[in-house]
């Protein structure tokens, strides 16, 4: 990104640090750290709100033609794909401010509500508020898709999925239960059939909306019937301010596939990974007994199998998205509460959720469906732990699993939190890879000798 354009500011633009690791040295060129931005105050449209968030569901519903009430019998959508855009020339490009749009959580009215988001403490339950991101990204989908020849009482031939959440970054305010909240959002990259969202949420504080969070939501476009993906409108940036989003997408794009193709699956450990846990194993032996069956746990650290926990959770019709499976911000939520119980349970005091990164939506989760969900302490660092959730659909009368969604979270705490020790090679890789994800929320160099290490302290997030 040119210098230009990191130094292009616009009146009260919001800004968010997002950083990506790189471990190879052909990949050093490339960024580490990206200043991902939304729109500003200045360019953002003023007609934009649509209501509150359960108004945005209920119009979800409409423009896709999918019926209120539950029926185990889905009706068919085969009739739709007629009216799907063969090309991307049959449909118009659109700009970012095309897709800006607003909804209002009422929590300052709405005391039914109010009951529905407030914790035990007084504060607003964040698993609630990322149900609400996610079904949020799903309309700024519906904002930036147009097919203006479409008959309008002719529902949109679309389906819309949720790939995956590149990352989500918390300010330090504290939201509060009695006060709106406000959910913003606009696409921020498109591809053929994929389009980047980001989204972020505000809250009135002395009268002045102030940032509460911001994540990026990679979605995925698919045909009415769900079987195929289907071209979207091409974004083509408007403005300068627009260009540089832009940019930053291209970015994260290049970033996600570096980072596969480095991903523990595909490579073995890199040589400092290797030694840290050959040293970490050395630590564990007893050299009195000059043997290495024989593991000693050091002061202060508790082994890995040790630190998790797991629940299991049966889904019902209230918990379907617009397309009868399992809604994704439903699970995000489940997820992030049992996050929060282990890092809870393992630093035995009231941890803050500094990020959640790399969420992953691998397979889709059938109403009715048996829900099992492991939470692991896989990574720690100073006050700071590393948590993994495995989501899997459980068939009971089989017995058997299937992952449908990775969930990573960054937990910090007030004081130091135990050293986590794997005992296995399998424990050991877990371990490696919640490094990676520990140092790439926290924008930190994979070296020890990083300066920033010191004192460790992530991004605003601001």
């Amino acid at each position: 990104m040119s210098r230009r354009l990191l130094q292009f500011t616009a009146k009260n633009c919001i800004w968010s640090r997002y950083s990506a690791q790189s471990t190879i040295a052909k990949n050093r060129n490339i960024l580490n750290s990206q200043w991902v931005r939304c729109m500003s105050e200045d360019t953002k449209r003023t007609d934009a709100i649509a209501g509150t968030i359960n108004e945005v569901k209920s119009q979800i519903v409409k423009k896709l033609g999918i019926e209120v009430n539950y029926s185990p019998l889905v009706r068919s959508r085969e009739h739709l794909l007629a009216y799907e855009p063969k090309t991307v020339a049959d449909i118009p490009p659109r700009s970012m401010q095309d897709s800006f749009t607003s909804a209002i959580i009422p929590l300052s009215t709405d005391k039914v509500l109010q009951d529905k988001y407030v914790t035990f403490l007084g504060h607003v339950r964040l698993g609630r508020l990322m149900e609400d991101m996610d079904l949020f990204a799903v309309w700024v989908m519906h904002q930036h898709v147009k097919m203006p020849n479409l008959d309008p009482d002719i529902p949109l031939p679309y389906t819309f999925v949720t790939i995956l959440v590149d990352k989500i970054s918390f300010t330090d305010l504290v939201p509060k239960p009695d006060s709106d909240i406000r959910l913003s959002g606009h696409a921020s990259w498109v591809g053929k059939s994929s389009v980047e969202v980001v989204v972020w949420l505000e809250q009135k504080f002395q009268g002045q909306w102030r940032k509460l969070t911001r994540a990026l939501f990679l979605m995925a476009s698919r045909n009415a019937t769900n079987t195929k993906s289907l071209t979207v409108n091409e974004l083509i940036p408007a403005t300068e301010e627009e260009k540089a989003i832009y940019s930053g997408g291209e970015i994260r794009k290049r970033n996600r596939i570096i980072r596969q193709e480095q991903s523990l699956f595909n490579q073995e450990p890199n040589d400092n990974e290797q030694k840290l846990i050959h040293d970490m194993f050395v630590s564990t032996i007893d050299m009195k007994n000059v043997t290495f069956n024989k593991r000693i746990l050091p002061t202060g650290a508790v082994w890995m199998e040790d630190a998790t926990i797991s629940n299991i959770i049966f889904s019902h019709p209230e918990d379907r998205n617009a397309h009868n499976t399992v809604f994704g911000g439903y699970l995000m939520r489940n997820a992030l509460e049992l996050s929060w119980a282990l890092a809870y349970q393992f630093s035995k005091y009231r941890p803050k959720l500094e990020h959640i990164s790399d969420i992953r939506f691998l397979n889709k989760v059938q109403v009715s469906s048996l829900l099992k969900m492991h939470a692991h302490v896989i990574y720690t660092e100073k006050n700071y732990m590393e948590i993994v959730v495995a989501a899997e659909v459980f068939d009971a009368s089989t017995g058997s699993h299937s992952t449908t969604n990775v969930f990573y979270y960054t937990y910090s705490n007030n004081v130091p939190v135990p050293q986590i020790i794997p005992k296995t090679y399998h424990e050991a890789i877990w371990y490696l890879d919640g490094r990676r994800h520990f140092y790439a929320a926290m924008g930190l160099d994979d070296s020890r000798q990083d300066p920033k290490f010191q004192g460790i302290r992530p991004p605003s997030g601001s």
